[in-house]
């Protein structure tokens, strides 16, 4: 009508609140349609095949799900520090670019919906007697991870992903001096070993082509559980952060570092007297090695658990990790809390001695075990990067003030002027 004012369309937006809920149905919808997919594939296999292709198809998948899960706790750790005093950034010299806790998170939620929907597919194809179109599955999951991780092109995080890669490198060959990312990464690497030593397994047998077939269940074979090449990818990362102590000696002559250097030592005899039950008789593993595998286990244990306490941390001081800028419910449940203290602790001392669990070649056949012990030592790394992030934060703040109370002073020519100067 003429001269009516015509009214805008006002577009209606839903609120964030309700997106992140329906995503969180959405998530659980498809967990429960993978699950119900996945336990009607597996229910239609033989029961003599059922066992097999359980264990074949959890070694493929479950080192992704702990990278997954190892992801999902470092946005937990990058969340509590933005809420917190406790500068990250500057800790560990990342530029203005680097991921925020939520990018880290929307990483991890694509992760953990990939890789359980190739497992659904792999057990699916399989069990209707698609075994070539099975047996791709994994091939294709490892290919496109690995891809997207060496993409050169500037897309999915280039800048966060040549950051990892570069650090990579810097930890296998530490031929510069180790700054702190660099430690601290090969530290996460240690408590991911079981992890490094299952991609391996699976890589092997996607290039040997045993995907979706019993040839790898050979314990002689290629890629079976006798392998050498189980213990030498166990003790690679140990072996890398026992290069990267000496190298800080070289640097620094602290004696630390050779103590330090020392504990990552520990763990060789763990990994291969464990690995030497599958070359020697019985009854010489039973009688010899395995109290030498015991003696060893406990040593590195004790070893760790004292090393974490006196020089990873510093629990002298009450934590400021856990004072948000604003408070929550969390800082009053957490902050100065005596039970935190005596949890690490007890936790800490708890996992330190299971973890050797995962490090033992000769147990690795009971998975399922071997998975809760490999997300328990994550879950304790996770309560170690709290405690050892602080303790750096704390360092260089107390050295900038120490600088800065140095400038302040006058130095000992002005003084020599000043009394100069004096007249009485």
């Amino acid at each position: 009508m003429k001269g009516a004012s015509s009214i805008p369309a006002v577009a209606i937006i839903p609120s964030p609140l309700f997106l992140w809920r329906f995503k969180v149905i959405l998530f659980l919808l498809w967990g429960l349609c993978c699950c119900k997919v996945s336990w009607d594939s597996v229910m239609r296999m033989s029961v003599d095949l059922r066992d097999l292709f359980l264990y074949e198809a959890f070694l493929y998948y479950n080192p992704l799900l702990l990278v997954a899960l190892m992801i999902w706790l470092w946005g937990v750790n990058l969340w509590v520090f933005e809420q917190s005093s406790v500068n990250y950034a500057r800790v560990f010299d990342l530029s203005q670019t680097h991921l925020s806790y939520r990018e880290i998170w929307r990483c991890a939620t694509w992760l953990t919906l990939i890789v359980p929907t190739s497992m659904t597919a792999y057990l699916y194809l399989y069990s209707h007697g698609e075994v070539s179109l099975a047996a791709s599955q994994p091939v294709l999951l490892y290919v496109i991870l690995l891809m997207v991780l060496l993409s050169p092109f500037d897309m999915f995080y280039l800048s966060s992903r040549f950051f990892f890669l570069r650090t990579t490198w810097r930890i296998i060959l530490p031929l510069q001096a180790i700054t702190f990312p660099d430690f601290f990464m090969a530290d996460i690497f240690t408590s991911m070993s079981k992890v490094f030593s299952d991609l391996e397994c699976s890589g092997c047998r996607m290039l040997h082509r045993q995907v979706a077939t019993i040839a790898w269940f050979e314990a002689d074979s290629i890629c079976g559980s006798h392998s050498v090449a189980i213990p030498l990818v166990l003790v690679l990362p140990y072996l890398c952060r026992f290069f990267q102590c000496l190298r800080q000696y070289k640097d620094t002559k602290e004696k630390t570092c050779l103590l330090n250097a020392l504990k990552y030592s520990t763990a060789v005899p763990v990994i291969f007297l464990s690995a030497l039950k599958y070359h020697v008789f019985p009854d010489l593993w039973i009688s010899f090695y395995r109290p030498l595998w015991l003696l060893s286990s406990v040593v590195n244990s004790l070893y760790s658990f004292y090393w974490d306490i006196k020089r990873d941390w510093d629990l002298s001081i009450l934590t400021r990790i856990f004072m948000f800028k604003n408070p929550s419910v969390l800082t009053n449940l957490l902050y100065g809390q005596s039970w935190v203290y005596y949890w690490v602790l007890g936790s800490n001392l708890v996992l330190r001695c299971t973890w050797t669990y995962k490090l033992s070649a000769h147990l690795r056949h009971n998975y399922l075990t071997v998975f809760a012990i490999t997300a328990l030592e994550m879950v304790r790394r996770f309560q170690w990067v709290f405690f050892r992030v602080e303790n750096e934060w704390n360092k260089m703040t107390a050295k900038q003030n120490f600088e800065m109370s140095s400038d302040m002073l006058p130095s000992e020519a002005d003084r020599l002027l000043d009394s100069n100067n004096h007249k009485v």
